[in-house]
């Protein structure tokens, strides 16, 4: 198995440094990880950042209040799919999609990949079909599921991960991939594990944590508008919290064995990716994990 990082089209938050820490500008810099994992007889990706759709028209597809408040930086080139076939791959390739919760900006480019089954936590899907309040409106977005049809739900199982509970056997995908539960930025919204050399391992936390600090060991930190981010759109407080200390406890006890990292941090980004995070992925320079 082969590990590619993209960089599935970047937010630019109201903020500068209050959000990313680093920036001398009005507006910060956060990246949108997605990770394409490439066996020997299919692709399969974790999240999707957003799509060609949304890039080519985003007022019919996104919330006119995260557009001004994110400002995503729409660049076709950096759809998933387009950095995909950069790598020599089409659409179809893609069998399987895994998403760690159906946020709009992990979620938008479900329609670029119709022929893949897509897997989450079936509280994300009910959580999302529900559309009980005005921010649940506002963050999932049903004009991004013309695949909904291919939707796998699961429901967590007793089976232990480092002490966290998994889905070990997503119909379909390579037994490399599990579900882990990590409540509390959405009520379904799911970390991403996966196994890439003996037992070594790959946590895709998604939104669990949004910035680097906040997984010290000794003193965890975050910056005042991703603090505040995470406030606004947290479904559970008590179990995001309770998730972040479990993130940081795993790392404390099973460091060299797990690797974790978040959606949007544009430091993990690149120190794994080992390019700018505002260039596509490029076919010369491809690196597996």
């Amino acid at each position: 198995m082969r590990i590619h990082h993209l960089n599935c089209i970047s937010a630019c938050p109201l903020g500068g440094a209050l959000m990313d820490g680093h920036s001398h500008s009005l507006r910060g810099h956060l990246a949108c990880h997605c990770l394409l994992l490439e066996f020997d007889s299919m692709l399969v990706l974790i999240d999707t950042g957003y799509g060609l759709r949304d890039a080519a028209d985003p007022p019919s597809r996104l919330s006119r209040f995260f557009l001004t408040l994110m400002s995503p930086e729409f660049r076709e080139e950096m759809t998933a799919i387009r950095q995909i076939e950069r790598l020599g791959f089409k659409a179809a390739d893609v069998r399987h999609i895994v998403l760690t919760h159906l946020d709009f900006d992990h979620a938008g480019g479900l329609d670029d990949f119709p022929a893949a089954t897509v897997h989450m936590l079936a509280a994300e899907r009910d959580s999302a079909v529900a559309q009980r309040t005005l921010l649940d409106r506002m963050r999932y977005r049903p004009q991004q599921w013309s695949t909904r049809a291919q939707w796998r739900v699961y429901s967590p199982e007793g089976t232990a991960w480092f002490g966290f509970q998994c889905v070990r056997e997503l119909t379909g995908v390579p037994p490399e991939v599990l579900l882990v539960p990590l409540i509390g930025h959405t009520l379904g919204h799911a970390g991403v594990a996966i196994r890439d050399r003996g037992e070594h391992w790959i946590l895709q936390a998604g939104d669990a944590y949004f910035y680097h600090d906040e997984m010290n060991i000794t003193r965890p930190s975050c910056t005042p508008g991703l603090r505040f981010y995470q406030w606004m759109m947290e479904k559970d407080r008590s179990a995001r919290l309770a998730n972040q200390e479990r993130l940081r406890n795993l790392k404390a006890q099973h460091g060299d064995s797990v690797q974790i990292m978040s959606s949007h941090d544009p430091l993990e980004f690149e120190s794994v990716a080992h390019h700018a995070m505002d260039a596509p992925i490029d076919r010369l320079a491809m690196h597996g994990i």
